[in-house]
């Protein structure tokens, strides 16, 4: 098995993970939604996770995955013959970038038609961690990669949000599971205006065919309707209905892209299909966003107020004091 860069402290040391087994799973988790406390050890290319404190451990952060992962189902599922997941395999460690601009404002951006994995799909930047790269840097380069956006040593902040475990294909119902991902989601506060980010960002058109800025009624909103769950989520009837991006031409210049409310409510469908909505892990991260920034959804007019999640504080986290980035 290569360098396993997700490493689990279940019996006094680190362990790799099996590409198979549901990292949640090994670390606790019930059989509710989550997310669960866990204690990290963020490493030069390397994420160490436990249930429990440890030496060395640098944050106590959330860890979730959909109600629909299939590596927590795997194991009820009886075995295909000819569809063996595989063995030689670990758990691959991603970083992915909350940026957020000076004025409250956070960038996603839509995955390429034309990638295999996870096409059309609206999320943060970020990918995967090289080997021996500092988890920041790994975060800044992909954001570099994916937007042609360098941040200036000494003019942006950060701290780690919590950790999503990934799957794709994200259910059973569209096959066997053939990457498997925990991704660290990292948010970096930049002093520069949503604005002044604009117009340095040069998106590659081989990774990102368009590009958004959402302000917190908004994140709020698409945070609510998370995915795999039983009850509907009620919204506020104050929402826009569409939303200003920017979308790439084939020429690589951008224009201007009014974006349907509806697109960015759209649920993850049962059967895979190619349809443009935001990705689970992203809600995910917008939750969290807004925790941090001591926001709650906004009250309904018909009903009780979007379930935010637990609150930060119940975490007791002890994350990285944010701290001035290498500016990679």
């Amino acid at each position: 098995m290569a360098a396993a860069r997700v490493q689990l402290l279940l019996s006094g040391r680190p362990e790799s993970v099996s590409f198979a087994r549901s990292v949640c799973g090994l670390l606790g988790a019930g059989p509710g939604l989550g997310p669960w406390p866990i204690h990290c050890s963020l490493k030069r290319g390397r994420l160490v996770l436990s249930s429990r404190p440890f030496p060395g451990a640098s944050a106590r952060l959330p860890l979730q995955r959909p109600p629909f992962c299939p590596f927590a189902a795997l194991h009820e599922r009886p075995r295909v013959p000819g569809a063996e997941l595989p063995t030689d395999r670990g758990v691959d460690l991603g970083v992915a970038i909350i940026l957020q601009s000076s004025d409250k404002t956070v960038l996603l951006t839509r995955r390429a038609r034309t990638l295999s994995i996870s096409p059309n799909l609206w999320v943060p930047p970020g990918g995967h961690v090289e080997l021996e790269e500092e988890l920041l840097d790994g975060g800044l380069r992909e954001l570099w990669e994916e937007c042609g956006l360098h941040l200036p040593q000494g003019q942006f902040s950060w701290v780690p949000l919590g950790l999503w475990e990934s799957a794709y294909p994200p259910r059973l119902s569209w096959g066997l599971p053939k990457y498997h991902h925990i991704v660290l989601y990292l948010l970096v506060i930049s002093q520069e205006s949503q604005q002044q980010l604009q117009a340095r960002i040069q998106p590659n058109p081989s990774e990102v065919s368009a590009l958004m800025w959402l302000t917190p009624d908004v994140a709020a909103a698409v945070a609510a309707t998370e995915d795999g769950t039983e009850t509907p989520r009620l919204l506020p009837q104050d929402l826009p209905p569409s939303v200003l991006a920017l979308e790439l031409e084939e020429d690589g210049r951008a224009r201007p892209l009014v974006l349907p409310m509806s697109t960015l409510l759209r649920m993850i469908p049962t059967m895979a299909e190619g349809k443009e909505r935001v990705s689970t892990g992203t809600k995910f991260a917008l939750r969290l966003w807004l925790q941090h920034l001591g926001r709650t959804p906004p009250p309904c007019k018909s009903a009780a107020h979007l379930d935010p999640g637990p609150a930060k504080e119940e975490w007791n986290m002890d994350p990285l004091p944010p701290n001035q980035g290498s500016g990679k």
